[in-house]
């Protein structure tokens, strides 16, 4: 089994976390005299610092209101590039902080790229009472829960061979189609193939609803995500890789049997780690493990943007 826990995670299902304007896409950008760039919430006490730089440099501080923090840098307008990659820098180190953040104080409550309170420390400090009740909630439901990423490749599929040894109806088909003439060869072929297709799709659904009832047993909760996501912006932060290749398979021609996410506590990384390790042992399988990650795909959305100085991002309709 590899881990990975470099670079970045990522959150790619419905509540993408590090969501962005695809680079030259138009739309009315907002205006911000003053604002705060919001990164993340946590749990903190007054006295809280947190020494890393955010997006362009820009200095971090956390704004503490009755135990809670949001991690904010000053700005007075959004971050808008048609510049592909500016604005996979400016993604990745809004990550950067959100991990850092999780690592200093415990788990994190992440906001969207570009996120936005327009007002001073003052306002976030008001935003923050306001959404008590809800911040208090999602804080104590996630404290000491993280975010995991499994990818179970196959580097060494099943050849049909073997596929036809284990299925009697492939090798009734295989015996007829050497007894056929080449028009009805060609159609028991062709049935032949489906069924190799099935056979297939069968075991790796199999092998995924395995998998994702032992981690079930172990995990607050798993989710599948695309065998084979549309390559993003946002994809490549979450591999931590910035290639962009986000191709059903890999260099070494595997294929990519199930990708899933997991939210657990983080005393339960290891019994994670152990069924894993289980299934990595299977000749031709390789398990790809990332994390621990701040929880973005599992973290509730904070409030909307609105005119009366709601967090707002670079969207005109946007919800952190």
């Amino acid at each position: 089994m590899s881990r990975d826990g470099s670079g970045g995670p990522a959150a790619e299902s419905e509540q993408r976390p590090l969501e962005n304007r695809e680079a030259g896409e138009s739309a009315e950008t907002p205006s911000i005299d003053e604002g705060r760039y919001l990164y993340c919430i946590v749990r903190t006490d007054a006295e809280a610092a947190l020494e890393t730089t955010g997006v362009d440099g820009e200095p971090v501080s956390v704004v503490v209101e009755d135990g809670i923090g949001a991690v904010v840098h000053a700005c007075d307008g959004i971050y808008d590039s048609a510049n592909l990659a500016q604005v996979r820098r400016w993604l990745v180190r809004h990550q950067t902080v959100v991990d850092e953040a999780g690592q200093a104080f415990g788990t994190p409550i992440p906001f969207q790229f570009d996120t936005i309170l327009r007002g001073d420390d003052d306002r976030v400090r008001e935003w923050l009472r306001e959404e008590s009740d809800t911040l208090e909630q999602a804080l104590d439901g996630l404290a000491g829960h993280w975010e995991y990423r499994v990818e179970v490749v196959e580097i060494d599929p099943i050849s049909d061979e073997s596929l036809i040894e284990r299925d009697e109806r492939l090798r009734e088909l295989d015996e007829q189609i050497g007894d056929s003439g080449e028009g009805t060869a060609f159609l028991l072929e062709k049935k032949f193939d489906q069924r190799l297709t099935e056979l297939r799709a069968a075991r790796r659904e199999s092998l995924t609803a395995d998998l994702e009832e032992r981690l079930a047993a172990e995990a607050r909760e798993v989710h599948a995500l695309e065998r084979s996501p549309s390559a993003k912006l946002s994809d490549d932060v979450a591999d931590g890789s910035g290639s962009g290749d986000s191709s059903d398979d890999d260099a070494d021609g595997g294929e990519t049997l199930c990708r899933l996410t997991l939210l657990a506590h983080e005393d339960d990384e290891g019994a994670i780690g152990s069924i894993l390790d289980d299934v990595a042992a299977n000749e031709g399988l390789e398990v790809r493990f990332t994390g621990p990650w701040p929880p973005y795909t599992f973290a509730p959305e904070l409030g909307g943007g609105d005119s009366n100085g709601d967090p707002t991002a670079s969207d005109p309709n946007p919800h952190p």
